[in-house]
């Protein structure tokens, strides 16, 4: 069978295209032959894979401007991409689009002890702020599990968590400023250095915006210093219910974990045998609870809750009496996901969110669902904050199985809205939970969510495809219905 002769205006449009970024990105920062392109054909979600028309890798915040100034005038799509460790589709390729890949943005540009905040540029990666602070007892809190490789950039976009959450934050609540591109190639900068930023919440705005919106250049976080004590508890529980009943508990008695993370059966044995940090094997669910502050407080928390524990049924429980001891325990949770990789040929991993005293509901119902679609689940997430991490284990290379995690998936999520939850907590929407925002949101959110769109990226050239389900005409819309009609940022502070 002969393959079709490809369209020559295509290659044409294609060639011109090229070219005009290699005169803005100069060297090998623009990437066009079909092998290497295959590098950047998707994010942390292999199921879905495209090959990018273009990759640009600009190094200056210039070049980025430069090259969204070309594209918007060109009528260019733009998909923004940084480690390529999200898990939502958020950085799919477009087959007629630039990826513009931000990994050559991996400079700390300031470091303010004085202050407490971080410079860096997006492409740096989200432990590399805490080594980079650690020797004065400094640390960056929001820590996904993917930190060894996640970038603060993608973090801001995703509005990443971790498992110090709990009581520190999500990104959101780490991030002083960002510098951003606009599509059109203009430079704005929202927050800075002080605490807070003066009129509308941009920051906000743009922070978990996946894209959207601009290209992040420069992010801006807030540090901590150590704490002066943290220690850790195991705790083993017979059934997901105690173990639920536990997490609620302890936040009842007024207690914030310094983090608080649940497993289930599948997932502790997954871990146990891929990092050996001692965890018992003969439970159904196991807590790692992680309290932190002055020793004396420390001490009493953890008496505290074990107490809460043990009235809760816990059969096994463990304090950690050393630093390494801690970490080991933490070991397996943040291995969790790789641990996994090694039980099943491909998992898919869900990000949902519940309020707590669902816990046990969903776990139940999740398990309902694993016989109904026929795949295995390992459950791992924060449970101090409802933020859950089913992952659905199939093989993709048995017929069918792909599709049935799929539809798992929308099973869970729909579950995750039905109990009063959310379609996502960290992961972002991107393609993966797409076409369910109608499920959470009717026709007039959706509608004043791409009016905001719109105010920042109106021909929506900024990662299209993504977080709607239809894409609706900024012309057709109309403006935000913000103070009688008025678009409320006309005058975002530019450089």
């Amino acid at each position: 069978m002969e393959m079709p002769e490809p369209d020559r205006s295509v290659i044409a449009r294609r060639r011109e295209i090229a070219a005009a970024l290699r005169d803005i990105v100069p060297g090998e920062g623009v990437i066009t032959s079909e092998d290497e392109l295959k590098a950047f054909e998707c994010d942390g979600l292999m199921a879905y894979r495209q090959l990018p028309m273009i990759v640009v890798l600009p190094s200056t915040t210039e070049q980025v401007a430069a090259v969204l100034r070309y594209c918007h005038g060109a009528g260019v799509k733009v998909v923004p991409r940084g480690a390529g460790t999200g898990l939502s589709g958020g950085a799919l390729p477009l087959a007629d689009g630039v990826l513009l890949g931000l990994g050559k943005f991996n400079r700390i540009l300031d470091i303010d002890f004085d202050n407490r905040c971080v410079v860096a540029q997006p492409g740096v990666t989200n432990l590399g702020i805490t080594n980079a602070v650690a020797h004065a007892g400094f640390y960056y809190a929001p820590d996904p599990s993917s930190q060894i490789a996640c970038t603060i950039g993608g973090n801001v976009a995703e509005n990443s968590g971790g498992v110090h959450c709990l009581k520190y934050g999500l990104t959101a609540n780490n991030v002083l400023g960002v510098e951003l591109a606009l599509m059109n190639g203009e430079i704005v900068r929202l927050g800075g250095k002080h605490l807070d930023a003066e009129g509308y919440d941009l920051l906000g705005v743009v922070t978990g915006s996946e894209g959207l919106l601009g290209v992040i250049t420069e992010v801006t976080v807030r540090i901590l210093k150590k704490p002066e004590t943290a220690r850790a508890l195991l705790l083993g529980f017979p059934t997901n219910e105690s173990a639920s009943d536990c997490v609620a508990a302890v936040i009842a008695a007024g207690i914030i974990p310094g983090g608080m993370e649940m497993m289930d059966r599948p997932a502790i044995h997954a871990a146990e045998a891929f990092v050996k940090a001692g965890y018992p094997l003969d439970v159904e669910a196991l807590l790692i609870v992680e309290l932190d502050g002055p020793e004396v407080e420390v001490d009493l928390l953890i008496e505290r809750v074990r107490a809460i524990a043990a009235d809760k049924g816990a059969v096994t429980c463990r304090t950690s009496t050393s630093e390494a001891e801690r970490l080991s325990f933490w070991a397996g949770r943040k291995a969790a996901f790789p641990a996994v990789g090694r039980i099943s040929p491909d998992y898919m991993c869900m990000d949902g969110t519940i309020p707590r005293k669902q816990l046990a509901r969903v776990l139940q119902r999740t398990t309902e669902l694993s016989t109904k679609h026929g795949l295995r689940v390992a459950n791992v997430f924060h449970a101090g904050d409802g933020n859950l991490h089913p992952l659905i284990l199939f093989d993709a290379n048995k017929p069918g199985e792909l599709e049935s995690a799929e539809a798992f998936g929308v099973d869970i999520l729909r579950l995750c809205v039905e109990v009063g939850g959310v379609l996502t907590g960290e992961h972002g929407v991107g393609v993966e939970k797409r076409d369910l925002m109608p499920v959470m949101f009717d026709e007039d959110d959706l509608k004043q969510q791409q009016r905001l769109k719109c105010a920042f990226d109106p021909d929506a050239l900024l990662n299209p495809g993504k977080v709607f389900p239809i894409l609706h005409r900024c012309a057709e819309l109309g403006r935000l219905h913000v103070r009688g009609g008025q678009t409320p940022f006309p005058d975002l502070p530019r450089f």
